[in-house]
């Protein structure tokens, strides 16, 4: 748009300081118009007037005169007098088939000139005048000129410019698009999360490639969190396992309190460890995980821990094959902390009941009523708070959720998760 408004400008300084130009112009456009109005029916030649053009040719008297000849000489059409016929070409002459005369240089027009067309086989002469150009038609010419030559092509061009221009930026920014839909789907806690570059302007590509660095440098620093949460886990249990060794040698009644209280701190000590762990956990690690083979490994693990602790534990499965896309390590941390809470904090003789559902794993305490008395008390609910604030987290990172339901014989807590295949 800017390219046709300056080519407006050059060709508007051009035409209208050529005055020789624009009578040239003015005697072609005049000429056609007058000629489109000859009509040749039989060998017999006419001429209507137009409506357009009677205004300027009605008299002789308008500032503007017309001649219209065939090839012998024969007058078709002529608004002039003898003084300005004077001006034309002599009729016994053979005029050219475009001819102009500048009587006055300058503007306003004053100018004579002639053209020859061939209509229905015969050759038609038309002459025109103008003395001082009195209804402006310069203006007319000009504009019309650039009207045909400037405008519509330029338009033309305009139109495939910007036509192209759109479809090769949404072309060249389909890559970038697919980027950004892909970076609204990144897992910031996934190291492999990476931007698309194929495809996309070099450019741009630059920019993914940073941001790509950027989750590099996160997964990098994610890697030295766990390696640090790892460290602080090993440096608190070296000397509470140390104080441990010692109070066992101890044999006094607040000794083996303490011992107890120990063992306490110990596995509060693991859980804080184990959350703090989960904060820099890594997306990447999800693989294709069987709920039965899990649990019933996890089951066979704790069950002689739930034995001395005089409990029973029993799996049972709802299904054949239960495969969930998981961390392996973070659902046995999960169902560890529901067995373990299960078993402080409870009465002895309890049934842990593992089943593993198609919505996910099933986790019930059940103490049998003739036993229990007429229902079932949880000993020391408020110590379930951090274990069941991991196995909750955990479930978050899994897509899933941790639902907690209660009876008269005891508790059902249910890690739901979105199992991808059951058979």
């Amino acid at each position: 748009m800017l390219a046709m408004l300056v080519q407006l400008v050059v060709v508007f300084s051009d035409y209208y300081w050529n005055v020789g130009e624009l009578s040239r112009l003015y005697v072609e456009q005049e000429t056609e118009r007058l000629a489109s109005a000859v009509e040749v029916s039989g060998g017999i030649i006419a001429f209507r007037m137009p409506e357009a053009l009677s205004p300027r040719y009605a008299n002789r008297q308008t500032g503007y005169v017309a001649r219209i000849r065939d090839s012998q000489g024969n007058l078709i059409f002529e608004s002039c007098d003898d003084a300005c016929e004077s001006r034309f070409l002599p009729a016994e002459v053979n005029p050219p088939d475009f001819w102009l005369r500048i009587v006055t240089p300058g503007k306003p027009l004053t100018l004579v000139g002639g053209r020859a067309f061939n209509i229905g086989g015969h050759r038609i002469l038309v002459d025109v005048a103008t003395m001082n150009d009195p209804q402006n038609l310069v203006s007319d010419v000009f504009w019309n000129e650039v009207l045909e030559h400037m405008i519509v092509p330029m338009s033309i061009l305009l139109g495939l410019v910007l036509g192209a221009t759109i479809l090769s930026v949404r072309r060249a920014l389909k890559p970038v698009k697919a980027a950004a839909d892909a970076a609204d789907l990144i897992d910031p806690l996934d190291s492999r999360s990476h931007l698309p570059i194929e495809g996309m302007p070099r450019e741009i590509a630059h920019l993914a490639v940073a941001v790509n660095r950027a989750f590099q440098r996160v997964g990098e620093l994610m890697r030295s969190q766990r390696i640090l949460t790892s460290a602080i886990a090993h440096e608190v249990r070296t000397p509470l396992a140390a104080i441990k060794l010692e109070l066992g040698r101890i044999d006094h009644p607040r000794a083996r309190k303490a011992d107890a209280d120990l063992d306490d701190l110990v596995h509060f000590v693991s859980q804080l460890t184990a959350l703090a762990r989960l904060d820099t956990f890594d997306h990447g690690m999800f693989e294709d995980v069987d709920l039965i083979v899990l649990c019933a490994g996890v089951a066979e693990q704790l069950a002689p821990w739930v034995y001395e602790n005089k409990h029973s534990l029993e799996m049972s499965a709802r299904v054949d094959i239960a495969i969930v896309r998981a961390v392996p390590a973070l659902l046995k941390d999960a169902l560890r902390n529901l067995i373990e809470n299960a078993v402080r904090h409870t009465p002895e003789s309890t049934s842990i009941i593992i089943r593993v559902a198609e919505s996910g794993i099933q986790v019930e305490d059940r103490l049998h009523v003739e036993r229990g008395g007429s229902g079932h008390q949880t000993h020391n609910s408020e110590g379930l708070g951090i274990g069941l604030k991991i196995v909750e987290r955990i479930a978050e990172l899994h897509g899933g959720s941790l639902q907690r339901s209660a009876s008269p014989h005891g508790q059902t807590f249910e890690l739901l998760l979105p199992v991808s295949k059951s058979q």
